[in-house]
């Protein structure tokens, strides 16, 4: 019988995991659900964490307070009530003649995991006590009879896991996976990068990832597998940068000495050093002749909307048009009146258009804004949605939370040239998210000056103490001034055991506010009852507004001082901050208090971390290092496939490093046609093409 054909390298690579040694149709239910579909999805399923065996320690030679990894068979199980009415659970351990006790306190469960005869590590701080050693609440590592520990010195690694799969069975399946294709990888990066990088090969970095001898093997193939993974990001959008630049023209409008002083003549303040470095780089890119796409990153109070009209004069002073973008009309009309004001006493022309400008008013409007008659148009996402007729459009601006893409800009598109964009965002991102979800645009960071904004008194409340504040919040109305409530729920049929907007406006309405106008705004509402809601609130009208975080961004009412945040373990720190943004508008300081549903000592952390710290940028990194990554860069929200190794916090240098290399390459080879570069160009598109709207260009 001939035997059968060696399969090829992508046969080997892409057969489906079913037919894979030890595997079959059931198991591969189950490995569908770990997202593994065929070989190579097994080979790059990295493991999370190893199970060090690398050094064990013997009982009898152990120093006291000693950290220790100790394998031993349990030979006692049994557990004792204190007098203080603690339950302690004890576990004894023996190696050779040698015993060493683990205690925990009211973990009774841990009695049913226990049983003689196991083998175990327990790792934690060895103590002596009572004539012999002990460790409180170990670490413990079940070791199964037919694993090999060579030696007990090794590094076994830990996967993700799924109901049905164990650790042995999936270690298994990796094994036979690294054995059969390891070697039948393509290599991504030539040699003379891999030698510049001095990173091992790609084969090497994935036998070691799964099967370490030591924690330098783990070190070396974790540091190749990261730094590929975040330099095919960089790459993908280093490369739609450059398209944006490349392929589509602007007006160059250049900041001459003598715009520069009549623009910031027109103004009734001195810009800031962060304002005037901002406008400086906004002005270098509006004087080329190709789009500028860039990202105005900085908190509630930093003067974000005084660096964008003078960004928005600069097209006017080269005699073309420029627009800016709110999320709701309360915001761009609240954008329209400080244009009005500022610029009250030149010469240029202003409009407003959002949704509610109808009739006659839209159809004078948009025939002034076609002949040129209008300079700067103030408006939501309507003046995309109802092609807007713009004579020469040079400058968008778009305030937060608008998804602009190709189409958007296609409609803005006039006569084969792309106007320049300013993109602002007042949620403080972490560097490492921005270079990540913003990588392909440049970012320009206003830092908030002291002096700007009033200061915001912010309070971690207790339960106990809700009565008061609710009676320190009648106090502020009483003397004029307007009061938010915030809720991360609509309904209580949400989550009955979570503060709701509605069932907290009923209790408001009805308790400890019964003597004010009190209103609810949420999500659910039509746009005309959310408008009327939030007119309702600028002008003074009511006092107290409960609503969900669609105040975030968008309103802007200075009389309004105080502000209640209940359940605040469900908003991440950035988003906290934001919302404490709205009180710090007017004249009279601020005053938050947070309210927890919840005892979990993260949530806890991350709320004393929020009251203590006044700054958006560093609460974001706090955020980041507490929640990791995870929760704050949400591939659903941004599209792209989550990351497989590398990790935004711990890996932060290599990503500015990837971010500086992956520019570079592709400034010399912008859509990576070197021969030697063809598996990088694969590995770029295939990834991240849908993701960024880009396309391979063969």
């Amino acid at each position: 019988m001939p035997e059968a054909p060696e399969k090829s390298p992508t046969e080997l690579l892409t057969q489906p995991v079913q037919f894979l040694k030890g595997v079959g149709p059931a198991r591969a239910e189950l490995l569908e659900k770990l997202n593994l579909r065929n070989a190579a999805d097994v080979l790059f399923f990295f493991p999370r964490s190893y199970q060090d065996f690398t050094q064990l320690h013997q009982i009898n030679e152990l120093a006291n307070e000693q950290l220790a990894n100790v394998v031993g068979i349990v030979v006692d199980v049994d557990q004792h009530t204190a007098q203080s009415g603690a339950h302690i659970c004890y576990v004894l351990i023996q190696q050779g003649n040698q015993y060493l006790r683990g205690m925990w306190f009211n973990q009774s469960f841990l009695l049913k995991k226990f049983w003689p005869g196991q083998q175990v590590m327990f790792q934690g701080k060895a103590k002596f006590q009572g004539g012999r050693f002990q460790m409180s609440h170990p670490k413990t590592t079940w070791i199964q009879s037919d694993e090999a520990l060579q030696d007990h010195q090794c590094l076994l690694p830990v996967y993700k896991l799924t109901d049905g799969i164990s650790q042995k069975q999936i270690r298994s399946v990796v094994a036979s996976v690294v054995n059969l294709c390891a070697d039948v990888v393509t290599e991504a990066f030539p040699d003379h990068l891999r030698q510049r990088l001095e990173v091992c090969g790609i084969s090497e970095a994935v036998r070691q990832i799964h099967a370490p001898k030591n924690h330098d093997e783990v070190e070396s193939a974790r540091r190749r597998l990261v730094y590929q993974e975040l330099f095919i990001l960089q790459l993908a959008l280093a490369i739609r940068r450059h398209r944006i630049r490349s392929e589509n023209k602007s007006p160059a409008l250049g900041m001459t000495p003598k715009i520069r002083a009549r623009l910031l003549g027109r103004l009734p303040f001195e810009l800031t050093e962060s304002q005037k470095i901002a406008l400086g780089e906004i002005a270098t890119d509006m004087g080329q002749p190709f789009p500028m796409n860039r990202l105005l990153h900085g908190e509630v109070g930093s003067g974000k909307t005084a660096v964008a009209v003078c960004a928005m004069l600069l097209a006017v002073a080269h005699g073309h048009q420029a627009t800016i973008m709110a999320p709701t009309a309360i915001l761009a009309n609240q954008h329209f009146q400080t244009l009005k004001n500022l610029l009250a006493n030149t010469r240029v022309r202003l409009a407003l258009w959002t949704g509610g400008v109808k009739g006659k008013t839209r159809s004078a409007t948009a025939e002034k804004i076609s002949a040129g008659e209008v300079d700067i148009v103030i408006g939501t996402q309507a003046v995309v949605a109802s092609n807007v007729p713009f004579k020469n459009l040079g400058l968008v601006v778009i305030d937060e939370q608008h998804k602009f893409g190709v189409r958007q800009r296609a409609t803005l598109k006039q006569s084969g040239h792309d106007p320049h964009y300013l993109v602002m965002t007042a949620t403080p991102i972490p560097r490492t998210i921005s270079m990540t979800l913003f990588g392909d645009l440049d970012v320009s960071t206003l830092q908030r000056t002291s002096g700007i904004g009033q200061k915001v008194n912010t309070y971690l409340g207790k339960e106990e103490s809700r009565d008061q504040w609710w009676e320190f919040v009648r106090k502020k109305l009483r003397e004029g001034r307007q009061a938010f409530v915030i809720s991360p729920l609509v309904d209580a049929e949400d989550d009955s055991q979570l503060s709701s907007a509605e069932r907290m406006f009923e209790m408001l309405s009805n308790g400890p506010f019964s003597d004010f106008r009190v209103d609810l705004l949420h999500g659910k509402q039509s746009p005309e009852e959310k408008e009327a809601a939030m007119a309702d609130f600028a002008a003074g009208k009511t006092q107290v507004i409960v609503s969900t975080t669609v105040v975030e961004v968008g309103i802007d009412v200075g009389n309004a001082t105080v502000m209640t945040i209940e359940s605040a373990e469900r908003f991440g720190l950035s988003q906290l901050h934001q919302l404490r943004g709205r009180v710090c508008r007017g004249q009279h300081p601020g005053f938050v208090c947070v309210f927890a549903s919840s005892d979990d000592p993260q949530s806890n952390q991350r709320l004393k971390a929020f009251s203590e710290n006044e700054s958006g940028f560093e609460l974001a990194e706090i955020d980041l290092q507490i929640r990791g990554p995870g929760n704050l860069f949400s591939t659903q929200q941004s599209g792209f496939p989550p990351l497989m190794i590398a990790d935004l916090v711990r890996d932060a240098e290599v990503l500015a490093r990837a971010q500086v290399d992956a520019r570079f390459l592709i400034s010399d080879d912008p859509d990576l046609k070197d021969e030697s570069l063809s598996r990088l160009r694969q590995l770029v598109f295939a990834r991240y093409g849908r993701a960024l709207a880009i396309s391979d260009v063969g």
